[in-house]
């Protein structure tokens, strides 16, 4: 399936960064948070990266989810360094050739494989260089944002990041444009909301998901190479990709698999996607159930108040509330020893169900447990294991 551009939101999102909004404070950084699948990193990709250098602004792309055995520190400034060094060109290259590590450039010496560290240039030094070079503004997208704050040295990056901005900017004429986007907005928030986030006062915007015009887009390919398809049930598909979370991964592959000349299949395509996301619902909330009841009483009882934290103060793990409340759903008197133990054990589980910030902050690594949470709740049926969950999403029958 071929890219859904979204232009409007890509020179909407530009707006913001450049400071052109009369309300808002995009020229101080732009944060988004979308779930993950939905699309965020390929609108970052394919439509706001595009859209930036069109406007000649450098663009400085990472992903910290990209190699997750490397500090996020690292990832950042070997990006800022790999754009730095393209920018260099042909000086870079011609100096490694004969043997010298870095150049000058209007003050600063730059040796692009040693950014960020002990004896190499500063972040914000480096990003002063490239808007040198530049002769312009300079763009850094960072998603998975949130992921820096698993590491002291992620959060000196997010600090030396701020720094850099506040350096660069201008009222009105912003040099270093940011973008940090979360799958989880519980996480991203650790970057705005408190006096110790080096982002504090920036607002998280949840990203706009795809919807309608997605779908239509998806049913137009399909007729354009389909003709006894034509016309799609739009509305039938549009259910479908909705169950599905509005992830166009799932949403395309059951097409694919509704679509397969191999296998011979009655009645109309679109039902039979409804089927498959219907079935891939129920699968990930009977392993969402399957992985919480194979926890001890205790990890179940410490999962159980994260996520019922979610939407008020920030969870304290060993506060008198807490220990209250794991005793209570344990069944046995919790102290702040065991319960310490039990979190590291939820952390140190494959895959993981509970993230760890730098600061000792915790949430579920999931964020999906709290939509399978809320629905359950919601429902009736919370704790898992009491009673089966309710159907949410009526059947269909194969055809």
């Amino acid at each position: 399936m071929t890219h859904f551009p979204r232009p409007d939101l890509a020179r909407q999102t530009a707006d913001a960064m450049a400071g052109k909004l009369t309300l808002g404070d995009g020229q101080n950084g732009v944060f988004l948070a979308a779930p993950r699948r939905t699309g965020k990193s390929t609108f970052l990709q394919l439509d706001l990266k595009p859209e930036l250098e069109s406007r000649r602004v450098v663009t400085v792309y990472v992903d910290l989810w990209a190699d997750q055995t490397r500090d996020p520190a690292m990832l950042i400034a070997d990006a800022i360094g790999a754009v730095l060094e393209e920018r260099l060109g042909i000086v870079a290259r011609l100096t490694r050739k004969a043997g010298v590590e870095s150049i000058n450039l209007g003050g600063f010496k730059i040796d692009t494989g040693k950014i960020g560290r002990r004896d190499g240039l500063t972040l914000p030094a480096a990003l002063a260089a490239l808007h040198k070079l530049a002769g312009g503004p300079v763009a850094l997208i960072i998603d998975e944002a949130q992921h820096a704050l698993t590491s002291p040295e992620g959060e000196k990056v997010m600090a030396a990041l701020k720094s850099a901005r506040d350096q660069l900017n201008a009222p009105g004429n912003p040099a270093l444009m940011i973008v940090m986007s979360g799958s989880d907005r519980d996480k991203l928030l650790r970057l705005v909301n408190s006096n110790a986030a080096p982002f504090f006062g920036s607002q998280i915007t949840k990203m706009p998901p795809l919807g309608p015009g997605y779908v239509d887009f998806v049913a137009t390919q399909i007729e354009r190479e389909r003709k006894d398809l034509v016309p799609v049930d739009r509305a039938e598909l549009a259910r479908a990709f909705e169950i599905f979370g509005s992830r166009p991964q799932f949403f395309v592959a059951a097409i694919g698999d509704s679509l397969n000349p191999l296998v011979q299949r009655k009645g109309r395509f679109e039902h039979h996607v409804s089927v498959l996301a219907v079935e891939h619902r129920l699968d990930d909330e009977r392993q969402m159930e399957a992985d919480y009841l194979a926890l001890k009483p205790l990890e179940q009882a410490i999962l159980w108040r994260l996520l019922e934290r979610a939407n008020m103060k920030r969870f304290r793990p060993y506060d008198a509330d807490s220990l209250a409340f794991y005793s209570e759903k344990a069944g046995s008197p919790v102290n702040a020893q065991q319960a310490q133990t039990a979190l590291e054990a939820l952390r140190d589980r494959t895959p993981s169900l509970v993230w760890k910030s730098s600061r000792g902050e915790y949430a579920v690594d999931d964020a999906a447990m709290h939509r399978w949470y809320a629905a359950r709740v919601e429902a009736g049926t919370w704790p898992p294991g009491a009673r089966a969950p309710a159907a949410q999403y009526k059947l269909p029958d194969i055809p």
